[in-house]
């Protein structure tokens, strides 16, 4: 079985981020969702929240495209993760060339801990290159519409959360 890990700390998960997952799946017949703790970023949404935003976006997705999609949260290296999920393929979403720069570094150190895990980079959809959590949480806070961005569900999400905020 070839099983995939695709890191991040989804806060929230965007559409960005749904097309990686849609593209992964169909290479591989488990990806695991590895939803990063990070204490450091202050998420805007919970753990239990993120992981809950995409069981349910993955959901359909699964079944459509038969491969098991599973959300894994994670706060140790990532290549640890990868160990422990059993995935021998890191996927990686690339928006522009600033992204490779950072994430060439990272496939660096995770080969010297372990090169028998590959790092699998796949590009953005051109529609979807510019869509970032942080920009997205950004618009949200200042009343513009995050709707082209995220989900029904994840924007309602967004709604509620900023409107006690």
């Amino acid at each position: 079985m070839r099983v995939a890990l695709y890191p991040g700390t989804f806060d929230p998960i965007t559409l960005g981020h749904i097309d990686i997952i849609s593209r992964a799946s169909a290479l591989v017949d488990k990806l695991v969702i590895g939803v990063a703790i990070n204490r450091d970023k202050g998420p805007l949404f919970s753990l239990e929240e993120r992981v809950a935003m995409i069981e349910a976006e993955c959901a359909k997705l699964s079944e459509q495209t038969g491969t098991e999609i599973v959300a894994h949260p994670f706060e140790n290296l990532l290549i640890d993760c990868a160990h422990d999920v059993g995935a021998q393929l890191i996927v990686r979403g690339l928006r522009a060339v600033a992204d490779f720069e950072y994430e060439f570094q990272m496939v660096g150190m995770n080969r010297a801990l372990d090169a028998s895990v590959e790092t699998v980079f796949l590009m953005a959809d051109a529609r979807r290159q510019a869509i970032a959590s942080k920009l997205v949480k950004e618009i949200a806070r200042l009343g513009g519409d995050v709707s082209k961005f995220v989900t029904p569900l994840v924007n309602e999400a967004l709604k509620e959360r900023l409107a006690v905020n």
